[in-house]
């Protein structure tokens, strides 16, 4: 057995690690699996375009950045920090909490949120700072980051672990039938039922965690933001 085909692999390892283009990197990776696979340049072109076609729908995301971008500029942000701002006793833990609750809901509804561009970044994270600066005044540089990193987490949280309690989502339905291929007779819905206790397990974890993020930010600005 040849490993000659898994450099792709190392390549996209060390691309990464490199902090290379994503598409350059991936695209050489596929090429040059395909060479050591005995797989021609026409041929490698042919199966690339053919995936593209495919799956062009995964793309279909490009086409939201643009509005993204003008809602922002003309005040999307500073409308969401507003509204939290007029929330009473909202810390930024309690803020991504339930956050996340509606996340993991959305997953269970098959609602596609929209991810780290449409949501988190002009929504989630400035709504999170809002609710630190409200709690403790101005933050540094260091505390918007964490916060930034804590709101990317809980998306992520949210949309891995919440997104097979739905019985017809993708991923229900790829483990379903890769366990049909295998000789388990496992229902998607069967899927779904065991996913809903590690969604709820997921939940209160990071609702601890959360607010323990918060008791830590507060921490550091009850003795002088060092």
């Amino acid at each position: 057995m040849s490993y000659l085909p898994l450099i792709g692999i190392l390549i996209i390892i060390v691309g990464f690690a490199m902090k290379l283009d994503t598409i350059a990197v991936v695209v050489l990776a596929g090429l040059v699996t395909a060479l050591v696979s005995g797989i021609s340049i026409s041929e490698f072109l042919v199966m690339l375009g053919e995936g593209f076609v495919k799956n062009r729908l995964v793309t279909i995301f490009i086409l939201t950045l643009p509005m993204i971008g003008l809602a922002e500029t003309y005040g999307l942000k500073h409308q969401a920090v507003r509204l939290i701002n007029k929330m009473k006793g909202m810390t930024t833990g309690s803020f991504l909490t339930l956050y996340l609750f509606l996340r993991e809901l959305a997953g269970f509804l098959s609602i596609r949120i929209g991810g780290h561009p449409q949501f988190v970044r002009p929504l989630v994270q400035p709504m999170a700072e809002a609710a630190a600066i409200a709690k403790n005044g101005e933050i540094d540089d260091a505390s918007k980051e964490k916060i930034k990193a804590q709101s990317a987490s809980v998306e992520n949280i949210g949309n891995f672990y919440a997104q097979n309690t739905f019985v017809a989502s993708a991923g229900t339905l790829l483990i379903s039938g890769t366990l049909e291929s295998l000789g388990y007779e496992v229902l998607a819905v069967e899927v779904a039922r065991a996913s809903i206790p590690v969604a709820i397990i997921t939940f209160v974890i990071t609702a601890i965690y959360n607010y323990s993020f918060d008791k830590r930010l507060n921490h550091k600005y009850q003795k002088g933001g060092k």
